[in-house]
């Protein structure tokens, strides 16, 4: 058990997550999904970027030919190298937004959705790829969150938060998953699984809203490591640094009476293992 963390950048993000790395920039990018905000951190200056989008934003992921992709709430879109702005994918749905999403080892986003009211069934996890064709994944989600891969392709680990569980399935080649399996329930009391990411090792470290703390989990579910951290929302988590080593942590505001000062902020955990080299969205 760990509380080593620094304060990457001091913010008051209403609902911070999304926390992904840009190598080719050498930028962390993070989000604030309520507040429609995607920020930029380069660590090796300490400079920061904000860029207000139109509507809620769920995920930012960098693109194969440069910009991003961005999970909106009407749908997925394109950012440009030169700041311009288009859709891949528009479909709004009333009452729904996008949530986490992550980037597949074919390049293809699987994105998420949820309602607003988060009621049950009424998310989605959707493969898109390139091209804008969409392939629905699971259509009965609540809160589709943390979205994440072993390191030989062949597992996707999944969080719909209310199940408080961890799931893990088979992952094809083609992008098929099957199997379904639970690797990891967190028990009553610590909280609920949100976003994820996967370490070098094949060990998972889900992030655990309401929890106050990041954990770490081996291949076989076995709890290996925890971070304690003073804010309770916390959101995702992602390898980031020239060498993937330092562990940086999302964190919210939203609903709490009384936020500790680094609620909102973007938190990191310098040297807290490896991280893998996350694919370009092909598109």
């Amino acid at each position: 058990m760990t509380t080593s963390y620094e304060v990457a950048v001091r913010a008051e993000a209403v609902l911070g997550e999304g926390p992904t790395w840009d190598p080719v920039t050498g930028r962390l990018l993070w989000l604030d999904i309520l507040g429609s905000r995607l920020h930029g951190y380069d660590p090796s200056t300490g400079r920061r970027t904000v860029r207000t989008t139109h509507q809620h934003v769920g995920a930012a992921k960098p693109r194969a030919g440069g910009g991003l992709v961005l999970n909106l709430r009407d749908g997925v879109g394109l950012l440009d190298p030169d700041g311009g702005f288009r859709w891949l994918r528009h479909e709004p749905v009333p009452g729904r937004r996008a949530n986490d999403a992550a980037v597949a080892p074919d390049g293809s986003l699987w994105a998420g959705t949820m309602r607003y009211d988060e009621a049950p069934g009424g998310g989605t996890l959707s493969r898109v790829t390139g091209d804008g064709s969409a392939e629905p994944v699971l259509d009965d989600v609540a809160v589709s969150n943390g979205t994440g891969w072993s390191p030989d392709g062949t597992l996707m680990y999944y969080v719909d938060s209310p199940t408080r569980r961890v799931d893990v399935f088979a992952y094809a080649a083609d992008g098929r998953v099957s199997d379904r399996r639970t690797l990891v329930e967190i028990e009553d009391g610590a909280g609920y699984p949100d976003g994820l990411t996967v370490d070098a090792d094949g060990c998972v470290w889900v992030a655990l809203w309401d929890g106050g703390a990041v954990r770490r989990y081996t291949p076989q579910g076995d709890l290996d490591r925890v971070i304690v951290l003073p804010t309770p929302r916390i959101t995702a988590c992602a390898f980031g640094g020239a060498d993937l080593s330092d562990l940086y942590i999302t964190t919210a505001r939203v609903g709490l009476e009384s936020p500790h000062p680094v609620a909102g902020s973007l938190l990191v955990v310098p040297g807290a293992g490896k991280g893998l080299a996350q694919p370009a969205f092909a598109g």
